[in-house]
């Protein structure tokens, strides 16, 4: 058995694609599109090969989907966890969870799915601004 993809619900397709695309740096591999079922299914991931992530967008959908507890969240591995931090921060991403610990952060999507980013290898130093930085909202 392999792990294949992860399924998320979006609202507002071009805004997930501006957050999964542009700000944390996944590459769309796939993309279809039924006329006749209404929706646009998007696969992406950091590589063709890689597990991927499969956004569902429901062309009739009138309001944004309530967050379900069901759905823990997505966890993806990063080489610079504080560079990655840093980066999404500046392009408007809330760092909900900042890397205190230098191996692990949480941000959210704009359909409010938790990302857990995660250190590859060992954690790096703790070190500012990470390290006073409280948490936020929920993840």
């Amino acid at each position: 058995m392999r792990y294949l993809h992860t399924m998320l619900r979006v609202f507002d397709l071009e805004q997930a694609l501006d957050f999964y695309i542009q700000k944390l740096g996944l590459v769309e591999i796939r993309r279809k599109e039924s006329d006749s079922g209404r929706f646009t299914l998007v696969f992406l991931g950091p590589t063709p090969d890689a597990p991927i992530l499969e956004l569902t967008y429901n062309w009739d959908q009138d309001e944004p989907y309530s967050t379900g507890r069901f759905f823990g969240h997505l966890a993806f591995g990063v080489p610079d966890i504080y560079a990655l931090c840093a980066r999404l921060q500046a392009q408007g991403v809330a760092i909900l969870r900042p890397p205190r610990d230098g191996r692990m952060a949480f941000v959210q999507s704009p359909d409010g799915a938790s990302v857990e980013l995660l250190q590859e290898g060992e954690p790096l130093p703790p070190r500012e601004p990470w390290l006073s930085m409280p948490n936020q909202g929920s993840w």
